[in-house]
């Protein structure tokens, strides 16, 4: 089992930043990829940026520029930097894990954390 804290959500006005962390604990080894996505009222849940534990990142169209993942292998810890927010970006933000299994992979989700951007 992988546990996944989220912290750093909350209001911002647009154009605003804010930093978002995702903490793993449990059963971290062979955790691969790591990643943010967002779900916003009445809409499916979307990929925000994901990155590799080699450092590998990859960013959502809608994020491309504005978000910066990053990873602290040693803290087991990911984070996403958000900067100049729109209101579009409002959404709850969940943290992912993916842990490579012998069979198959196995994906871990945290609790996640509301972000709102005011206009």
């Amino acid at each position: 089992q992988v546990q996944l804290v989220e912290s750093g959500g909350g209001l911002v006005q647009a154009g605003g930043s804010l930093r978002l962390s995702c903490a793993a604990s449990g059963s971290i080894f062979s955790v691969g990829t790591m990643g943010w996505y967002r779900q916003a009222p009445g809409k499916q849940r979307e990929m925000v940026a994901s990155i590799t534990n080699t450092g590998t990142a990859d960013y959502g169209a809608s994020v491309k520029g504005r978000f910066t993942i990053s990873r602290d292998n040693a803290k087991n810890t990911v984070f996403l930097q958000m900067n100049s927010l729109k209101p579009e970006d409002t959404a709850v933000y969940y943290c992912k894990a993916t842990k490579i299994g012998v069979l198959a992979d196995y994906d871990y989700w945290g609790q996640g954390t509301q972000v709102t951007v005011s206009s």
